[in-house]
């Protein structure tokens, strides 16, 4: 399968050498022209804002959101999963998103890059736990009744108080994480998005 990963910004270079070592054949979209034969799209970490903007320059938003809407299976991870979501806290007046996840999305939520935090988590769907890297992750307020929850994280804020959040969702085609899971080398979120055989999400 070729994999389309939009490559405008963030670390969509650690998501094309994980989906390589997954047999996977990462292709880099940096416009219109780079969707042609691709049978899937991630959407990596990084910057939602910038991302968004530069989304927009290059001519992608009108094409990405068509593949999406039409089925094509795509991977959000952490600035991806804002783009994907519906509702946005803490973005810019005019920042937009895909609106393809009914989540609600808190911008940096578990805090700045000070808070960042690793925990080993359960994913329905995979055999064994997956080591998460939450890096200015957003923090999934809220998900509609269409959106699976594969995996949650118990975290303690700042001000005392520990709560249980969603970090891995799904809905239909659409797959997102809050975390990192490229920086890790784990593929198996993307087998999972991608319909890769079984046996690699062990």
């Amino acid at each position: 399968m070729a994999i389309g990963v939009v490559a405008v910004q963030g670390d969509f270079a650690e998501h094309a050498a994980v989906l390589e070592g997954a047999g996977f054949s990462p292709k880099l979209v940096r416009g219109y022209r780079d969707l042609f034969g691709v049978d899937g799209l991630v959407l990596p970490g990084g910057e939602s804002t910038t991302q968004a903007k530069l989304i927009d320059s290059a001519g992608l938003r009108s094409p990405l959101e068509g593949l999406i809407r039409e089925g094509m299976p795509v991977l959000g991870t952490c600035a991806g999963l804002i783009m994907l979501s519906r509702t946005i806290i803490g973005g810019r007046p005019d920042q937009w998103s895909f609106d393809f996840l009914d989540v609600e999305v808190l911008r940096n939520g578990f805090g700045r890059q000070v808070r960042s935090f690793e925990a080993e988590l359960p994913v329905a769907g995979l055999l064994g736990a997956m080591h998460a890297v939450f890096i200015r992750a957003p923090v999934i307020v809220a998900a509609g009744e269409g959106v699976d929850v594969l995996a949650e994280v118990a975290y303690k804020f700042v001000d005392g108080t520990t709560r249980v959040l969603p970090v891995v969702v799904q809905r239909n085609n659409v797959l997102a994480a809050a975390f990192h899971p490229e920086l890790v080398g784990d593929s198996r979120l993307h087998v999972l998005a991608f319909g890769a055989p079984a046996e690699k999400l062990i």
